[in-house]
């Protein structure tokens, strides 16, 4: 446990040893930190908008098992990260990291990276929550979800995230803390009714191993690899704890266990959802091409009955509205750091901080003005979503390695904080470094085939946009970019017990 000692007063002299006065509102405590990414992480987010794409891309085989194979790894990646963390517990959490262990390079690319990723989060979270709505709306009012009506309730989703986010971290730690048990509540209901309503179910053996591939490529394991991305996907934005530090008590602990358990908890429940919904599916074709738009809704809708489905994708739409509120509150912390920091164009304007609510309003502003920009292509393209959450992923998991890379290199130089994996950590390391390099290849590569401008996945140039423009501004004001340099004192008084 940690030493009890280990006070607001304690974190913010800790924070201060890091070079950074404290200005954010020190009001979450642990629970609050876990939820939060237990929130972004948001299994009825991730798994449900791209249920229909799991279908089509190796089906419930590929479904199920990569669950399970990407679970494990993930865990891997956030125990590493954990360990990081609890050394540099910040709101800039990854680029300081990769600042502090690798310079200022590294921590500029790694920067860069994660804000797109955190950005590509909010289009995803909210894109999908856009769908479900409409979704609901064919069931109630017979409402056609075109492209344009979606991104008008996508829209006004963002502009929902960020009025609750102006409101100040008390608020979002209630709401977060309410998501877990939502969450939770939320897979029990679904799966119990999808169980316990239905005459019909699928055989086990079917659920298991049944192989689906309508991509049009022809290679089952290039398709299966493409499948990951369902569970990939979800299992992002776990850094959210990260960014919530200098707003969390116990920092160097909580922050690191909150990533930690939100994955775990996740992979649980994940499974057990993914699972009850793939038993109660009757129509398998008639699922993927559902007038809805959204293959779950059409689940509900032939196992449950027009009410019932119309309940459980209120249910579902009540936590991805949780989750895409979440996300927003990480990325304007990120924003905050980065900007404090002298990263961003306009930098004095992004790191203002309300006095009266401690929270940075414009950073909030253009995180979410930053997702609606990247979800433009959502008009015209019918892939544009799966590349949208492949951005989120090419972003996030990159930025996830570098400081764990950088770790390793230190090797004993490395100053644990009070969670460390100990002799783990490098083996745990090496595992979870490896894993990233391959998921960011995997998600670079074409969905669909054959490969046009309505199917092209735009991820990569995405991605390479970004890197772009972040070498260019680094040549024009990389000087600005001034994070703290001095080395921190060893947190003799904050050491305490591992996991």
């Amino acid at each position: 446990m940690p030493p009890a000692h280990a006070t607001p007063s304690s974190d913010d002299s800790q924070l201060r040893r890091l070079g950074y006065e404290p200005k954010l509102n020190r009001r979450m405590g642990e629970f609050g930190n876990f939820a939060i990414s237990f929130s972004v992480i948001s299994i009825l987010s991730g798994c449900m908008t791209l249920f229909g794409f799991g279908l089509n891309t190796g089906g419930p085989a590929v479904m199920l098992w990569g669950w399970v194979g990407v679970g494990l790894m993930v865990v891997l990646v956030g125990m590493a990260l954990a360990e990081v963390t609890s050394a540099y517990p910040t709101s800039g959490a990854l680029y300081f990291m990769a600042h502090r262990l690798g310079g200022p390079r590294w921590g500029w690319a790694t920067g860069w990276l994660n804000l797109l990723g955190l950005v590509g989060g909010i289009a995803g979270i909210d894109y999908g929550a856009a769908s479900f709505v409409g979704a609901l709306a064919n069931l109630q009012w017979g409402f056609e979800p075109t492209p344009g009506k979606l991104f008008l309730i996508f829209m006004v989703i963002l502009v929902v995230h960020a009025g609750l986010n102006l409101r100040g971290v008390r608020l979002v730690s209630v709401l977060n803390s309410i998501s877990v048990w939502w969450h939770l509540g939320g897979v029990v209901v679904i799966v119990g009714a999808l169980m316990i309503v239905p005459s019909q179910h699928q055989d086990t053996t079917w659920v298991f191993t049944h192989f689906v591939n309508n991509t049009g490529w022809t290679n089952p394991i290039y398709v299966s690899c493409l499948g990951l991305l369902l569970a990939q996907y979800t299992f992002s934005g776990y850094d959210a704890s990260a960014h919530m530090s200098e707003e969390t008590t116990r920092a160097s602990v909580s922050a690191a266990r909150g990533i930690v358990r939100a994955i775990w908890v996740s992979w649980i429940a994940g499974f057990v959802l993914l699972a009850g919904m793939l038993f109660a599916i009757q129509d398998y074709a008639g699922t993927i091409d559902s007038a809805t738009g959204v293959p779950p809704a059409q689940i509900f809708l032939d196992a449950l009955g027009l009410n019932g489905a119309k309940a459980l994708l209120a249910v579902v739409i009540v936590a991805q509205l949780f989750c895409g509120n979440a996300e927003t509150a990480a990325a304007s912390r990120m924003v905050f750091a980065f900007s404090r920091d002298g990263a961003l164009p306009g930098s004095a304007l992004w790191s203002r901080v309300s006095p009266r609510t401690g929270t940075p309003v414009a950073g909030v502003w253009l995180a979410v003005g930053a997702a609606l920009v990247l979800a433009l292509p959502a008009l015209y393209s019918p892939v544009a979503y799966g590349a949208v959450t492949a951005i989120n992923v090419l972003g996030m998991t990159p930025a996830y390695a570098i400081p764990i890379y950088l770790r390793l290199r230190r090797g004993k130089a490395f100053q644990a904080g009070p969670w460390s994996l100990g002799r783990w950590s490098r083996p745990i390391g090496v595992v979870a470094v490896c894993w990233v390099a391959v998921v960011t290849v995997l998600f670079c590569l074409p969905q669909a085939y054959p490969v046009t401008s309505d199917t092209f996945n735009y991820a990569p140039v995405a991605l390479l946009v970004a890197l772009l423009g972040a070498g260019l501004w680094w040549l024009k004001a990389g000087r600005s970019y001034n994070p703290p340099v001095q080395q921190s004192a060893e947190l003799t008084e904050l050491t305490g017990s591992v996991i």
